[in-house]
């Protein structure tokens, strides 16, 4: 046997590793980080600073640092969103009127700012001035005629192409990360996954400058997703600088569920629906702390775009509306049709979608990303210039159909016929007969309505930032002004049917068009992405409007109900399905009697479960073993005999761990014994040194027997965003399930290819 010098000549040397070592804890990309481990490490690590903290007055200032850390990251990430995307509102706005002309006095100034500075506008021709001049009056010096119109044509072509083109370039070339709305992957993340590079600064550069290309383009996308995608790189960046953040992947991800919620709230210019739609729509994990650091968040991003004031009416959303008249309980009959116009809506764009974004990835079409947005946007600007609807930007497209007519609006949506009688004050003006200009615009919206509804379908999802919640709003926006439009007029030439007569009497203003534009683009909203609370939260901070809170209710639930008939899932859960992505969603239920034992690794012919035993093994033969398998980790046993359970060690940081040994451990070779006990096991006297491992070994890894249903399974792995769980009987090691293998069982249950779930 080893004699007692030898072993207490090498004693200090053994424990090396019970001092921490680079990179322990960290994880591999396209890994699931261990939530159970991170927030155990999080509370040592807060129990130690309090220990401190009554040492010194400067530990305990220190103490007091790292508590303030999480409300000046906010703080930060609020300052950095908010200027950000007031920056984008403003060069989208420049940059989309670039496209018709160009200011002379100053080329920076978009049309509107262009025709304030001149003394020369008037308020009947606010749209025309001399010092903006479109292409053709510069060019060829012709307002008028074909040849300045097709001269127009050509030049707004051009630009969307350029714009396009410079957009899908700089994603290509400098960060591939920065396409997509972003959000699909975002609750992935969140829910516990690693994607390196994914939130990075490059990603944020790059997504932040082809965001305002994109949108300038005219193409069928928003802005609003890739903005939670761009708050959250800003919270990554901010986490980074803290190490209470940036060491511990549970804690990050805290601040980017705040991040999330300061991302909307610049987006709509809704603080509230922000948190509410990081609550209901992307976080995994959310305690109550994560809800008030949110709140705190949205606050200070909203008061940041504020005080930038990119639109120049003091509101944070360009189609800020106020209304003056109630609705009536007649009028929830066509609020629920445009709430079943929604989720139909919502349906069949998920499916084209889906069928379109799958077909990319199998067919030679994915392999030109470049080819496809140059066609697509050519598309939309050859279409799109003839009709003055889809000509302009989307967002000023759903300010217009928003609005309600006053006596002021120059609109051809507004040009009713007018009693000259007529000697009201001026807010309230009655229903009256629609004039030409108002048929015009009916048919007009309707054709908009078809090219939106079929171009929105090849656009998302295309190599370039793109949003869904503005072109989903258009969608209904144009829909429910015409349904608006039709019951307005109904209700003036029919007043006296049964269900006008109690309250739209004539000469009454009762039916308010912009209203229903709200509320189909809120049903719209709805039938794609399945949010109902914090959309209506975020209609109702859009608009204004308080009182209309019921008919969007209505609406919302009615289009989710509708969409949820023809498949659970929305657009975003489609998406995170498609890209593979192992993510485990609370809302879906799991109701099949299967148990741990059907789904456990190994199954019956397959080779048997390779283990680690706590005393027995060589350095070399883990090596062997870490080279010749893949797996994330060990489950560690007493002997191969007797199988029972000691702990589970992660290969990562085997790998690790043996590498530090080599390189500061004198003594260790590739026939070194390691355990994973508290004592060394008794070796011959010749025997080299052992290597002691029981600092990366987790002795409380998560069990439960063979006979335990796959229900409770499921639900601790989403309760407790496990990666792995081992399978034992009264102690014994049977097997293993990964969160993989429960994601193939869910699969298979639902009559899916369980090889179809690809985790690229």
């Amino acid at each position: 046997m080893v004699h007692a010098g030898a072993m207490s000549g090498s004693g200090n040397l053994m424990d090396f590793l019970d001092e921490p070592f680079p990179d322990v804890g960290t994880y591999e990309d396209f890994h699931t980080i261990d939530w159970l481990r991170e927030k155990s490490r999080d509370t040592d690590r807060h129990r130690k600073i309090t220990s401190k903290s009554k040492e010194s007055i400067w530990e305990f200032i220190k103490s007091l640092l790292d508590a303030w850390s999480g409300w000046v990251v906010m703080l930060l990430i609020g300052l950095l969103a908010g200027t950000l995307a007031g920056v984008i509102d403003l060069a989208v706005d420049w940059m989309t009127d670039l496209k018709e002309g160009v200011c002379l006095s100053a080329f920076w100034y978009s049309h509107e700012q262009c025709c304030w500075t001149s003394n020369e506008t008037t308020f009947e021709d606010r749209d025309k001035c001399p010092l903006w001049q479109k292409w053709s009056e510069l060019l060829v010096n012709q307002s008028e005629g074909a040849s300045a119109y097709i001269l127009n044509y050509l030049m707004y072509i051009l630009w969307a192409l350029l714009f396009a083109f410079l957009a899908v370039s700089l994603v290509r070339v400098f960060a591939p990360y920065a396409c997509g709305s972003g959000i699909p992957e975002i609750k992935t993340i969140l829910s516990g996954f690693i994607i390196r590079g994914y939130l990075g600064k490059w990603t944020l550069l790059i997504k932040t400058v082809t965001l305002v290309l994109v949108v300038s383009s005219g193409l069928s996308l928003g802005k609003e997703g890739p903005l939670v995608h761009v708050a959250c790189c800003c919270g990554n960046f901010f986490s980074s600088l803290f190490s209470k953040y940036s060491k511990n992947e549970g804690k990050r991800r805290e601040v980017l569920s705040a991040a999330a919620a300061a991302g909307v709230s610049v987006a709509f210019g809704a603080p509230i629906g922000g948190v509410l739609f990081s609550l209901e729509e992307v976080s995994y994990y959310f305690p109550l702390k994560t809800l008030w650091r949110s709140f705190f968040a949205a606050l200070v991003a909203a008061f940041t775009l504020r005080s930038i004031n990119p639109f120049g009416n003091s509101r944070l959303v360009l189609f800020y509306v106020e209304y003056h008249t109630p609705w009536y309980m007649a009028e929830l009959f066509p609020f629920i049709l445009l709430g079943v116009f929604g989720g139909l809506w919502g349906t069949l764009f998920i499916r084209g979608n889906i069928a379109w974004c799958r077909r990319r990835k199998t067919t030679k079409l994915g392999k030109y990303p470049v080819l496809e947005v140059i066609v697509v946007t050519a598309v939309t600007a050859i279409i799109a210039y003839p009709n003055p609807y889809t000509r302009r930007s989307t967002s000023e497209l759903i300010s217009e159909l928003f609005n309600d007519c006053g006596a002021l609006e120059s609109s051809q949506l507004c040009d009713y016929i007018n009693d000259p009688n007529m000697t009201r004050p001026v807010d309230d003006i009655p229903d009256r007969p629609a004039g030409v200009g108002v048929y015009t615009a009916m048919w007009q919206l309707a054709l908009a309505l078809v090219f939106k509804i079929v171009i929105t379908i090849f656009t998302f999802g295309m190599k370039i930032p793109s949003g869904l919640f503005i072109p989903s709003m258009a969608v209904g926006a144009m829909a429910g002004r015409m349904v608006g439009i039709g019951v307005e007029q109904l209700a003036y030439h029919h007043h006296d049917w049964i269900v006008f007569r109690n309250w739209c009497r004539p000469g009454a203003d009762c039916v308010t068009p912009g209203l229903y534009a709200m509320v189909g683009a809120a049903a719209c909203l709805g039938g794609v992405t399945r949010m109902t609370v914090s959309l209506v939260v975020i209609m109702f901070e859009l608009t204004g409007g308080l009182e209309y809170i019921v008919p969007l209710m209505a609406a919302a639930v009615t289009s989710k109900w509708v969409a949820d008939a023809f498949g659970k899932e929305g657009i975003y859960e489609a998406h995170i399905h498609l890209n593979g992505y192992p993510f485990l969603d609370v809302k879906d239920e799991f109701t099949h009697r299967t148990l741990a034992t059907d789904v456990m690794r190994p199954r019956r012919g397959e080779p048997p479960l390779s283990v680690l035993t706590q005393d027995s093994m060589t350095v070399e033969d883990v090596e062997t073993l870490i080279k010749e398998t893949d797996y994330n980790g060990f489950p560690v046993v007493v002997s191969r005999d007797s199988e029972r359970l000691i702990g589970f060690a992660q290969r990562r940081e085997l790998i690790l761990a043996i590498k530090n040994a080599r390189q500061r451990q004198e003594g260790i070779v590739s026939n070194s014994i390691m355990y994973f006990t508290e004592e060394p096991p008794e070796l011959p006297a010749n025997s080299p040194h052992p290597l002691k491992l029981r600092r990366v070994l987790n002795l409380s890894p998560f069990t439960v027997t063979d006979h335990t249903p796959m229900e409770t399974v499921v639900d601790i792995f989403r309760k407790l965003g496990l990666r792995q769980c081992l399978v034992t009987r009264s102690g014994r090691l049977l097997g293993i399930i990964t969160k993989k293998d429960v994601l193939r069982h869910m699969a298979q249950m639902a009559n899916q290819d369980p090889e179809s779930i690809m985790f690229n």
